[in-house]
This record gives structure tokens, C-alpha cells and sequence, in this order.
């Protein structure tokens, strides 16, 4: 099958990569040139583990093009994905004058039947709004479909060729037999597709991510209240998630979420809901308390050092909003680094991979390390802000070595409580017991 995949930021082209991989031919198309070119040169824009293998290699198969021509994959293809940002507003609501913009445009080239589908995760009745603008240029048939994807950063291409599930959000029986055929591969491994209406697959995508960063969200109440009462979360966690209606997945506290899904899914199904007269009072809370977690060991760090941070050089371990991507969208770490600079600390941070990134946001407003030891040079104290595999069995030793002051400040709960207390660290992590040591 020939597909078009209009916007490479990640959902595009880590959905383009994947349906060439299953042996269509893909066209992606993307209004930045120095980006496509980039690309037609083997240049994977972003990090993700095991793309650039599967997108070099059907790249090399030529099944995998990239142009900034819209109309001529479009006219090549049976099937488009619209897989476009929709960036949140003042009000929390989803920006769709990207998604609506190009449907304006394939109004004006369509001239034979085509499957429209909206991968981006958008509003409900966007497929309606899509459908009418681009009805309102042509008499041409075409159906729009919703096709939500559910790809986790760091996972993504596990979850592209090994989905969950698969959501169809369509009426027309034409659109779904194609949506069928292209989803054989997976079908046929017993991967199953489910088919509803457009509004239905729309909200289930908002639905799953809210339910999951109410989850976290719960969990990190817990940890909290823990600290409280002097019970342990890990114990907790352990007990909660072996109840099979739980689970243990998405039960780890720490300092909050991020990234370019839950922040803004969040937000937009609130807004959605206001704009309907229903207020979503746990979405609502969800998004206030995860706020306020993000900084939650600033306070911490403040009373370890007697109120005064001015002058004290805090060494940050990770950027990135989560280990297993450069994607520093709402990271909790860009929370922590403005709150510390405010009261006057030092900040030298570490993140092989999302380094480049802050660059581009922060500059020279923060010292950057070359590793994840060097990072704690003189450091009066260190805090982990990204699970990052490699901080998981460090030296504690060089790390006591090249530290001025031994305290560690985990907002990953990277690290049993006995491990560091062993060393003769500080070390403080979320909702479990603090362990004091000798500086």
C-alpha cells in the first residue's frame, strides 16, 4: 500500500518507519527542508531506540521517501495520516489550525478516493472538522478516520511493531476494510482492531492518558503521605500492584510527569470539558498536584542546607522528562534548574542525550558535564531528576571522591535507602524513610 504521512516530529516518523518496515511504501512529508533533506541523507532528527536502524534500512529498500511536496505523495498515496502538532494554548486547549490547515489543502488536490487519518492526538470532533473543511473544496468522495496512536517515548518502536491494540474510529464500512488490510500484519500475530465511532476512538486516547497520569499522580499522593506516617511506598506499591485490577505498572513515585503527551492531554480534556459545561475536578486536581511534585525536593534541599542555596553548586543527573529519549517537553528537570537558579545555586547537569536540547533552551544559564562524574566536581549536592539506566549502579566511592558535600537527592528513586547510607551519603528519595550520614 502507498502511504503519506503528513509531519515528521515523533508520532510521524516513528509511524512512517514502521509502516515501511511492514513492507508498504511510505512518502513523509514535512514543511521544513533542511529537516527533509536531513532525512533523505540517513539524518534521524530524533533519538529514539533502534529507529535509525529500521529507518536506514528501509531507506535503503526505497521504501521510506521524504519530501516537502504535499500534493505529490499525496496524489501517490491511498491512504494519508495527518500526524501534525496540536501544541496546547493559553487556556489548555489543542492548537488545530496545523491539522485543519492541511485538510484545507487536501480539499484542494483530492480528485479520487482517499482515507484521511488523523494520528495526531486531537480533540473530539476534530474528524468532523476535518471532514467539513475539506468537503468545503471538493464534491470528491473520502472518509476521515481517527487512528490514535499509543506509542510511549523510549518504546515506540516496540509499540509500533508490537501494538497493544489497534483503535479504528470510523463509520464507513470502505474505509474500514482498507484501515483492515493495512493492519494485517498485525492482525494476524492476534493483535486486535477495534472499531468504534470517530468521537469514541478520538476520547479514547485522551482517556488513556489522563488515566494514567492520574495513576502516577495517585501514587506519588501516596509516597507523600508515607513520608508523613513513616510507611515505606515501596512496600505499598508492591501490595497495591499484585491486585490483578491494579497492576504495577505506572505505580513508581517521584517528581512528577512530563513529556509531550500526559501534560498536554491533560490539559485539553479539562478544556474540552469546560467548553461542554462538565468539569473534570480529578483531571483538574491531577494537573495541580503534579505541578507542585515536580519541585517537591526543592524544600529539602533547602532545609538540608539551612535555608541558604546561594553559592551552593547542585550537580543534576538527567534532563530528559524520562530515560530512553532526548525529549525535554515539560521535563520536571527544566522545573527544578529554574527554581534552583532563582535562589541562587550553581547548576552543572548530565544527560548524554538530552543535553543539546536544554542547550537550545537554557544556553549558558547552566554548566554542562561531559559525565555523569565529572557532573559532581565540587558539587555541594546532587539530585536525579531522570532514570537514566547508567545511574543505576554507580560508584558510590568516586562519587564521595569528587563531591564537596555527600548528599543525594532522588527524584527517581533510582537507589535502595542502604545503599548510599553505606557510603555515608545524605540521601533523600520520595516517600521512603530519610537516611542521615555523617557529611
Amino acid at each position: 500500500m502507498n502511504i503519506t504521512i503528513v509531519g515528521t516530529g515523533y508520532v510521524g516518523l516513528v509511524t512512517g518507519t514502521a509502516l515501511a518496515e511492514l513492507g508498504n511504501t511510505v512518502y513523509c512529508v514535512d514543511i521544513d527542508a533542511k529537516k527533509v533533506e536531513g532525512m533523505r541523507n540517513g539524518v534521524v532528527p530524533i533519538y529514539e531506540p533502534n529507529l535509525e536502524e529500521m529507518f536506514l534500512r528501509n531507506i535503503q529498500a526505497q521504501r521510506l521517501f521524504f519530501t516537502t511536496d504535499l500534493k505529490e505523495a499525496f496524489d501517490k498515496s491511498e491512504v494519508i495520516f495527518l500526524a501534525l502538532p496540536t501544541p496546547p494554548g493559553e487556556d489548555g486547549s489543542a492548537d488545530l489550525s496545523y491539522v485543519l490547515k492541511v485538510a484545507d489543502d487536501i480539499g484542494d488536490m483530492i480528485d479520487e478516493y482517499k482515507v484521511i487519518v488523523n494520528k495526531s492526538t486531537v480533540p473530539v470532533g476534530t474528524a468532523e472538522k476535518v471532514r467539513l473543511a475539506i468537503a468545503a473544496k471538493t464534491d470528491q468522495e473520502f472518509d476521515v478516520v481517527s487512528n490514535p496512536e499509543f506509542l510511549r517515548e523510549g518504546f515506540a518502536v516496540e509499540d509500533c511493531m508490537n501494538p497493544s491494540r489497534v483503535i479504528i474510529g470510523t463509520e464507513s464500512k470502505r474505509a474500514q476494510e482498507i484501515m483492515a488490510q493495512l493492519y494485517q500484519p498485525f492482525t494476524n500475530t492476534g493483535v486486535p482492531i477495534i472499531y468504534m465511532d470517530e468521537k469514541s476512538s478520538e476520547l479514547t486516547k485522551y482517556a488513556a492518558n489522563a488515566f494514567l497520569a492520574v495513576k502516577i499522580t495517585f501514587m506519588n499522593e501516596i509516597a507523600n503521605f508515607c513520608e508523613k506516617v513513616g510507611a515505606d511506598v515501596d512496600k505499598v506499591r508492591l501490595g497495591m500492584g499484585s491486585d490483578d485490577r491494579i497492576g504495577h505498572r505506572f505505580l513508581f513515585p517521584g517528581i512528577g510527569y512530563g513529556g509531550s503527551c500526559f501534560p498536554k492531554d491533560v490539559k485539553a480534556l479539562a478544556r474540552s470539558g469546560r467548553q461542554e459545561g462538565y468539569e473534570f475536578r480529578l483531571l483538574e486536581a491531577t494537573e495541580d498536584i503534579n505541578k507542585k511534585q515536580k519541585t517537591i525536593l526543592i524544600p529539602e534541599i533547602e532545609d538540608y542546607f539551612n535555608g541558604e542555596l546561594q553559592g551552593k553548586k547542585i550537580a543534576i543527573w538527567g534532563l530528559a522528562f524520562k530515560a530512553n529519549t532526548d525529549d525535554i517537553r515539560e521535563a520536571s528537570s527544566l522545573d527544578n534548574i529554574k527554581l534552583l537558579l532563582s535562589k541562587g545555586a550553581e547548576v552543572v547537569a548530565y544527560d548524554a542525550i538530552a543535553e543539546e536540547n536544554v542547550k537550545k533552551l537554557l544556553g549558558e544559564k547552566i554548566s554542562y558535564a561531559e559525565d555523569m562524574y565529572s557532573a559532581l566536581d565540587g558539587a555541594d549536592a546532587l539530585l536525579i531528576a531522570t532514570e537514566w539506566p547508567e545511574f543505576n549502579s554507580p560508584n558510590f566511592d568516586l562519587m564521595a571522591e569528587r563531591m564537596k558535600n555527600k548528599a543525594i537527592f532522588d527524584g527517581r528513586n533510582m537507589f535502595g535507602t542502604e545503599l548510599p547510607e553505606q557510603h555515608g551519603f545524605f540521601y533523600k528519595s520520595i516517600g521512603r524513610r530519610k537516611v542521615n550520614a555523617s557529611n
